[in-house]
Order: C-alpha cells, then sequence, then structure tokens
C-alpha cells in the first residue's frame, strides 16, 4: 500500500522513504557533516543526555506495540533467580562449596517453575494464547524454566532482558518476536507488571526481591490492582522476609500480610489462581 501502510493512506512520503534517499544524494561536504544527518536515524543524536526521556519513551513504546499486534492481554510473570541450575547441572555460579550446595538442592525450583509454566501456557492455549501468556526476565535460572514451560507446549512466552556489565544473552526459550532488550530497569518494569493477572516469586537474590517488592508495594497503596502473588518455596521466604513482624511492628497493617501466598508446588499454585478468577466457572 503506497505511503499509506496498515494505518491508512498519507499524501506525505514515509519516514523510511526519506531515510533510503538520503544515501543517494551526492556526496558533498556538507552531505557528510553529521548536521545533515536526519535526526531520528542520527545515533549520536539520539544518545544525547537531553533526549532520554525520549529514549524512555521508546523502550515503552516498542514492546507495546509488539504486544497489542500478538493481542496479548494479560500476563503470568515469573521471577525467580538467575543463578539456580537444572536439576542435574552444576551451580556455576556459586562461590564457594556452600552456596554450591544450596543452589544445587534449589534445582527443585527450575522443575517447579516450568512445571507452572506450562499449566498457565495450557490454560493460555484456550485463548489462543492472548491470556496468561509467561512473562520473564529472560534470562537463565528460573527465568529460562519458565519459558522452557511455555516452549513444551508450544506456547509463546516473552522475555524482558536487559544489558548488564556482565555477559548476558536470552535463554533460547523466549518467542524470538517476543524477545526485547532494555536499558532502562523502570520501563522494563513497567512492562513486567502492565498486563499482569499472576505474580509468581520464586527463591532469588537483590533483583527478585527488588520486583517482588515494587509489586507489593503498589498493589498495597492501590496503585495496582490485586492479583495472586504466589510465593514459592515456604521455608526458603519465611528466612529472609517476615511479613509478620512488620505488621506487629505497625509499620504494614496486619492485612498487607495476606496479600502473598505461599506455594511448594506448580499446581498449588494453579489452584489460587483458578479460584481467585473463578476459571471453572467460565
Amino acid at each position: 500500500m503506497a505511503n499509506g501502510e496498515k494505518n491508512g493512506w498519507t499524501p506525505f512520503p514515509h519516514s523510511k522513504e526519506d531515510a533510503r534517499k538520503v544515501h543517494e544524494v551526492p556526496d558533498t561536504a556538507q552531505t557528510r557533516s553529521p548536521a545533515y544527518r536526519l535526526a531520528y536515524v542520527d545515533e549520536d543524536f539520539m544518545m544525547r543526555r537531553e533526549l532520554r526521556a525520549v529514549r524512555i519513551g521508546l523502550e515503552l513504546m516498542k514492546p507495546e506495540f509488539s504486544f497489542v499486534e500478538h493481542g496479548i492481554k494479560s500476563t503470568v510473570v515469573l521471577f525467580g533467580g538467575a543463578r539456580i541450575p537444572e536439576p542435574g547441572k552444576e551451580a556455576r555460579a556459586a562461590k564457594n562449596s556452600e552456596q554450591k550446595k544450596n543452589l544445587e538442592q534449589a534445582s527443585r525450583y527450575y522443575d517447579e517453575a516450568r512445571k507452572f509454566a506450562r499449566l498457565c501456557s495450557q490454560y493460555s492455549a484456550s485463548s489462543n494464547h492472548h491470556e496468561f501468556v509467561i512473562i520473564t526476565g529472560g534470562g537463565p535460572g528460573v527465568m529460562e524454566a519458565g519459558n522452557r514451560g511455555a516452549a513444551d507446549v508450544g506456547a509463546p512466552s516473552i522475555g524482558l532482558n536487559i544489558v548488564l556489565p556482565h555477559e548476558q544473552a536470552p535463554n533460547p526459550y523466549v518467542t524470538p518476536n517476543l524477545c526485547f532488550d532494555f536499558h532502562y530497569f523502570a520501563m522494563r518494569k513497567m512492562h513486567f507488571l502492565m498486563r499482569a493477572k499472576v505474580i509468581a516469586i520464586f527463591p532469588g537474590g537483590f533483583g527478585t526481591l527488588d520486583e517482588f517488592f515494587e509489586s507489593l508495594t503498589l498493589i498495597q497503596t492501590g496503585r495496582m490492582k490485586r492479583v495472586p502473588i504466589l510465593m514459592f518455596g515456604r521455608e526458603f521466604w519465611r528466612n529472609v522476609l517476615n511479613l509478620d513482624y512488620l505488621a506487629e511492628q505497625g509499620t504494614i497493617s496486619p492485612d498487607d500480610a495476606k496479600l502473598v501466598n505461599y506455594v511448594e508446588s506448580a499446581e498449588e499454585g494453579w489452584a489460587i489462581i483458578r479460584e481467585f478468577y473463578e476459571l471453572d466457572k467460565q
């Protein structure tokens, strides 16, 4: 469709056309100057600190357009440790023998995350994968298990990677055209929660805790609708967090501790979701 694409006809040249035409102009001192570059294809210009707000907006818009095009209406968020290995695999991220032992024991959560993602994705198929789509941070460990569980049953899944100082690549189970990379943590967090109907938290470290508390704060303050928050691993989380103590001290409401559900298995977590959303009645 000339000049119109799928959004309707326009008499004006498309930005892609002009971006191609700039390569056809004569090679002169003027055309070689950075000042002559079209602003939207000038990488040096786009990276200026003064354009941070523009880049933030682009990181919000790019995945959003893709989700709309794929008809993704709701998601199931999986947070959890990148260092937890698949059962039978070595905990290469361990820094000492005790960490190695504990991480390899925690590999059962890799299995539970994979099973949980599989259950959610099987239900997602009933909506042609528009609802309850798995979304993870796109990395290894629990994130890989989540994307892998979706792939086990032929379902799409989302991965939201972020540029980090150490080398990182998306895990191979993320649906390629739903795999994104971010510079801004804030935009990545927004996309985790903008369509979230479930938040599943598996054992993890600072990143997992950060994502958990952000989600919990939004729900506690009424800035986000209440959704099931599933904490996989009662013993782990009871040692890491003492919400009852916070309630006793008066720093949170007694009812705030009830915003989370401690579970041990994928089946237990899925049962809470089915009851919360009355899926059996649909």
